[in-house]
């Protein structure tokens, strides 16, 4: 009896014709941006300010293309400093920091994350033992003026 009606349950839970579980973890995501409980990461702007720790991204987007620069400080001049473009297509942001230091990052509204991988030409940008391979940052704030507010520790403007 307790079986039979754990059945109905599940049959209620999954509405007529539905084949959720069949469909994964991709179409409970469209569910739940459809239904308003997640924001779409496509639509959502990338404008802002994203931070983990003592590391920075500013991110501001003028158009099609999208300002971007970061640092890294792990004090006693190890760090990485870096400003160039990006651009947008869906999750992924094809970035170009300048001097051979070009690839696609990660980014799903909330959250920035920089490939394990990069180009030798990323290793300039740095000081010492530091890299930007595998950074992760997470927003801190949508709005512009605090982007185009983001300095390096020297005080140069990454974004603004």
């Amino acid at each position: 009896m307790r079986a039979l009606a754990l059945l109905f349950l599940l049959a209620a839970c999954s509405g007529p014709g539905s084949n959720a579980p069949a469909q994964g973890g991709a179409a409970l995501e469209a569910a739940a941006i459809e239904r308003g409980i997640v924001r779409d990461p496509a639509t959502r702007a990338a404008t802002g300010l994203f931070a983990r720790e003592g590391d920075r991204l500013c991110l501001i987007e003028r158009g099609d293309t999208v300002r971007i620069g970061g640092f890294i400080d792990y004090g006693d001049g190890i760090g990485c400093t870096a400003r160039g473009s990006a651009t947008r297509m869906g999750e992924t942001l094809s970035v170009d920091f300048g001097q051979g230091c070009r690839f696609d990052a990660g980014f799903d509204g909330d959250r920035v994350r920089f490939p394990g991988k990069l180009p030798a030409g990323c290793e300039r940008l740095c000081t010492r033992r530091a890299s930007l391979a595998g950074l992760t940052l997470d927003r801190l704030s949508e709005s512009a003026s605090e982007a185009e507010a983001l300095r390096t520790p020297k005080g140069v403007a990454l974004c603004g």
